[in-house]
C-alpha cells in the first residue's frame, strides 16, 4: 500500500526581498518519520520550517500538507495548521503566567475566545495539562510560575504545550539551541520517544550533527537554500556533512 505524505514540496522558492532562502525545493516527508535538518546558520532550516506549518507563503511554488495545497484557502489552512504543533527557539512562552496557563496554549487552537479568557482565570483541562507535563518530566510545575523555571523546563514547558495540542506533527526549529548538553540530550531523548509512542512525525532543525545522527532516522542537508543530501542517517558519510558546512573560498 502506497502511502501518502504528511507534508510535499513542489518546487518550492522563498525569497526575502532580494535574498533567496530556498530555491528550487522538492520534497517529500512521510507520516512517522523523525527527520532532521541540518546545515550552517542562513542554509534555510527556518524558512522550511515556517512554509511547513504555514506561516509563511512560497514565493514560486506549492506546498501541500494533509493532501491540502496550503497557498489555495485561508480557512483551510488554518484547520490544517491546527494538526501541527511547533517548538520554537526562543519557547514563546509568557513568563509571568503558570505553567498550566503556558500549557494550555495549545488548546487555543480550537477554545473559543470566551473560554480561553475563562480558563486564565479558573485553569480548564487541568487532567489533560498533568498529563502533558508528566510525559516531559515536570509533573510538579504545574502551578509554578513560568519565569521561576530552568531554560531546561521551560523548553518542556513548550514541548507540553505542543502535546496537549495533539498534533499529527510537530515541527521544532533549534529545539536545544539554548541548552547545555546534558539537557540537549535529554530534550531530544524526550521528542524522539514522543514520537515512537504516539507515532507523531517529528521534523527538527539542528545545529548539532552529533545529536541529528543519534536521534533521527533521516538526515537533510541544505546549503545556501538548496537541499545537498537526503538520506537514511546510516547512509550520510562524514565526507557529505564536510561538503554541507566546507566554507566558500572569498573572492
Amino acid at each position: 500500500m502506497t502511502i501518502a505524505p504528511l507534508f510535499e514540496l513542489k518546487h518550492v522558492s522563498r525569497r526575502f526581498g532580494e535574498c533567496l532562502a530556498l530555491s528550487d525545493v522538492c520534497l517529500q516527508l512521510y507520516p512517522g518519520e523523525c527527520v532532521a535538518l541540518v546545515g550552517s546558520s542562513g542554509a534555510g532550516k527556518s524558512t522550511l520550517l515556517r512554509l511547513l506549518n504555514g506561516t509563511l507563503s512560497p514565493t514560486e511554488g506549492e506546498v501541500w500538507a494533509l493532501g491540502c495545497n496550503l497557498n489555495q484557502s485561508p480557512r483551510r489552512l488554518r484547520q490544517v495548521q491546527r494538526q501541527f504543533g511547533t517548538i520554537y527557539q526562543q519557547f514563546h512562552l509568557i513568563d509571568t503566567l503558570r505553567v498550566i496557563h503556558n500549557v494550555n496554549a495549545g488548546h487555543l487552537g480550537r477554545w473559543s475566545l470566551p473560554k480561553a479568557l475563562l480558563s486564565l482565570l479558573v485553569p480548564l483541562e487541568v487532567e489533560t495539562a498533568a498529563k502533558a507535563l508528566a510525559q516531559v518530566g515536570i509533573p510538579d510545575k504545574l502551578y509554578a510560575r513560568t519565569d521561576r523555571l530552568s531554560g531546561g523546563e521551560q523548553q518542556r514547558v513548550a514541548i507540553a504545550r505542543v502535546l496537549v495540542q495533539n498534533p499529527l506533527a510537530i515541527l521544532a526549529d533549534e529545539p536545544i539551541a539554548s541548552l547545555d548538553p546534558e539537557r540537549s540530550r535529554e530534550v531530544m531523548a524526550l521528542l524522539r520517544s514522543l514520537g515512537e509512542q504516539t507515532g507523531q512525525t517529528l521534523i527538527v532543525s539542528l545545529h548539532d550533527v552529533a545529536m541529528a545522527r543519534h536521534y533521527c532516522q533521516r538526515l537533510i542537508g541544505l546549503r545556501q537554500g538548496q537541499i545537498v543530501f537526503d538520506a537514511p542517517t546510516e547512509a550520510v558519510t562524514s565526507e557529505m556533512f564536510d561538503a554541507l558546512y566546507r566554507l566558500e573560498p572569498s573572492l
